[in-house]
């Protein structure tokens, strides 16, 4: 049997590298808070907006992130929706990546995507992007 100190050390120690990652992700949500992207320029230019005077599939997700830490979840979706999405699946896959960890698989990574799910994102991220400059998904531009 092994003895709760053992324990609660060893589960410490495997919830350092989730605790560093909420720590940034938190520290990065802060940022984009207090030095607000809808102000043109604050954060640099999009180098593809410039080129093509189109958004790119990540065009308006610092302002999506500014409106979420702002409550303005309609207004983030506004602003780039996959943003959205993304920081949602971001925060489920962390809890589960916490609870495992809790649970004694020391192991567990954050997430781990295969070829075929890395592809379906860069596929959905692609349609995104395209659909986001026609007539047809033009709600979605930022």
């Amino acid at each position: 049997m092994t003895h709760p100190d053992v324990l609660a050390t060893s589960t410490a120690r495997a919830l350092r590298a989730p605790a560093l990652a909420a720590g940034l992700g938190l520290a990065a949500a802060a940022v984009l808070h207090l030095r607000d992207p809808h102000d043109s320029g604050t954060y640099g230019f999009c180098p593809f907006q410039r080129l093509t005077g189109l958004p790119c599939p990540g065009c308006g997700g610092l302002r999506a992130v500014n409106d979420l830490t702002r409550g303005d979840v309609v207004g983030a979706l506004g602003s780039n929706a996959v943003a959205v999405v993304m920081v949602a699946a971001a925060v489920v896959l962390w809890c589960v990546w916490v609870v495992r960890r809790v649970r004694g698989d020391h192991a567990a990574q954050l997430v781990a995507v295969g070829t075929r799910g890395g592809l379906a994102v860069l596929a959905g991220l692609v349609v995104f992007g395209v659909l986001r400059v026609t007539p047809w998904g033009s709600w979605l531009a930022p």
